[in-house]
């Protein structure tokens, strides 16, 4: 059973496209899953750092999340920790 307070982090760093945004929403979209909180800004390095807190998630959900994301082209990591 996953505790509903748990809070989990993803993190994700693409290139800057606007599209990686979308891209790593589908994803709890298609979950019926509401981020707690999406903050997503473009880097200096000409990059976009995406970070989507999630709670109700079990972490082998977002382990394959991550895992998934990383193959999209225009990602270049994605992974999570504990908030």
């Amino acid at each position: 059973m996953v505790d509903s307070v748990t809070l989990l982090r993803l993190r994700v760093l693409a290139e800057a496209d606007s599209g990686a945004l979308m891209r790593t929403l589908e994803r709890f979209q298609n979950l019926g899953v509401a981020p707690r909180r999406v903050i997503a800004e473009f880097t200096t390095a000409d990059t976009m750092s995406i970070q989507v807190d999630v709670a109700g998630l079990d972490e082998s959900r977002l382990s394959l999340i991550a895992n998934k994301l990383g193959q999209v082209p225009c990602v270049l990591r994605a992974y999570w920790h504990y908030a």
